[in-house]
């Protein structure tokens, strides 16, 4: 294939030197960034970061034995230094009966546009980015008086390139742009100090949440939590939030990557085509939807990415490997391989959601007599190999089907398996805030340790 851009010349460039010295197989990965940040608190300018990058990576096979290599020098004499040393690396290494590269067969890239670059970011201004992290940190200040301290606002954004290339006759690249605005106001009350935030990204400026909308829903947020207390330790149902229940299709994530599953560390292994949680929970893996953060035209080796059903109405129906961890298990690759600039590649998600229910949050709230909507998680608690889940927590308590009064500091605790069994309503309110996304969940039972 011939290169499109100067990326992917890089990228082959450094296959073809790593053939010539005798490797039997290589890849390449040429990546390129620019990076900014600004933050302010208070109106005042506290941080501004600026910042580019270019770096390429090879890794090399000479039969079953690997070698890695990367540099920021991309100069014909960096690169030729750069695959020197993985090619002597590779000499020396133990073989590994797994390694290899992709199946040919399996090889390609989604066509057409995916919608993950826009220019709209790369052609904003710095004065009107540091305006708009102003102006939602101020929309926060002026949404009430209580509201009487700001951790900040901040606006980033990120644009660059990716190109991939391998000896079996792949290459390609593509371009993406990111930004977000976020801002985090602060109520102390009767000595108490209360701290929320709203969160807004998008992959082109024009799908950001308005600056005066960020600052009153972070508003909202934490003038909701004034008076918080510790809850009774108790066992109750449990409402997560959905910028909260994202966290648990985090986990599935872990626990059904191809490496938790050949080492044997994760409380789904072995468990293809069994039913391990409610009727009403369907996760699927998908980097095919355009304009989202989870979405690119081709993984890390190469291959295709699509839409994975990982469990179908609660049963357990696919794992997410890359072409390694499928060689470890006998599999087909899911198009999950992801990497930096080098090394091997491991398992990544794309775009990983709970299929939405059909059921209002609100209703979902209205049917719980006594329990908690989780609001923030705090902590790591969850150990993949046996599900055992605690973590810190805060939230709004429910008595009666209606919000009474607001928790902190206290801790919900129990196992993956039961919690995702004891799903019992799923909601409606399915959004993307990132890679990660799942709505409103109701889940039976969990223990509350509080006071």
């Amino acid at each position: 294939m011939s290169p499109a851009n100067q990326h992917e010349e890089i990228a082959a460039q450094i296959v073809r030197m790593a053939l010539e010295r005798g490797a039997t197989g290589a890849e390449a990965t040429a990546a390129e960034g620019d990076e900014f940040e600004a933050g302010v608190r208070l109106g005042e300018l506290e941080t501004l970061k600026e910042a580019g990058s270019r770096a390429a990576g090879l890794r090399v096979l000479f039969g079953r034995c690997v070698g890695s290599a990367y540099s920021s020098d991309l100069t014909g004499e960096g690169l030729g230094r750069m695959v020197d040393s993985a090619v002597g690396l590779a000499r020396i290494s133990t073989e590994d009966p797994f390694a290899g590269l992709p199946d040919p067969s399996s090889l390609g890239s989604l066509p057409g546009d995916l919608r993950l670059y826009s220019d709209s970011v790369e052609l904003l201004e710095t004065a009107f980015k540091i305006d708009l992290a102003r102006a939602a940190e101020r929309a926060a200040l002026n949404a009430d008086p209580r509201i009487d301290n700001s951790e900040g606002g901040s606006f980033g954004s990120h644009s660059g390139w990716r190109a991939f290339a391998n000896s079996r006759g792949f290459l390609g690249s593509y371009r993406t742009s990111s930004c977000s605005l976020s801002t985090v106001p602060v109520v102390t009350n009767g000595g108490a100090r209360q701290r929320d935030y709203w969160h807004t990204s998008a992959r082109a400026l024009e799908g950001l949440e308005s600056a005066d909308y960020v600052g009153r829903m972070a508003a909202a947020r934490v003038l909701r939590r004034i008076g918080a207390r510790k809850a009774a330790t108790q066992n109750v149902p449990v409402v997560f939030e959905p910028r909260a229940a994202r966290s648990l299709v985090g986990h599935i994530f872990s626990a059904t990557a191809g490496e938790s599953i050949w080492q044997k560390a994760s409380f789904l292994a072995g468990r293809l085509g069994e039913t391990i949680a409610a009727p009403g929970v369907t996760i699927v893996d998908d980097a095919t939807m355009p304009g989202l953060f989870g979405t690119s035209p081709f993984d890390d080796e190469g291959v295709p990415p699509r839409r994975t059903t990982v469990i179908d109405k609660g049963v357990l129906s696919s794992y997410l490997l890359n072409s390694y961890s499928a060689r470890k298990l006998g599999l087909a690759t899911t198009g999950n391989a992801s990497r930096g600039v080098t090394g091997n590649a491991f398992t990544g998600h794309g775009n990983m959601y709970m299929m939405p229910g059909t059921t209002d949050p609100a209703a979902i709230v209205a049917g719980v007599k006594n329990g908690l909507l989780v609001t923030e998680l705090l902590g790591s608690g969850v150990n993949i190999v046996n599900g055992d889940y605690s973590r810190g927590a805060a939230g709004l308590w429910i008595e009666n089907g209606e919000i009474a009064w607001p928790v902190h500091e206290i801790t919900i605790a129990g196992n993956l398996r039961r919690m995702f069994a004891q799903v019992e309503a799923v909601g409606s309110d399915l959004e993307f805030r990132g890679s990660l996304a799942c709505p409103t969940l109701l889940i039976g039972e969990m223990t509350i340790s509080g006071q």
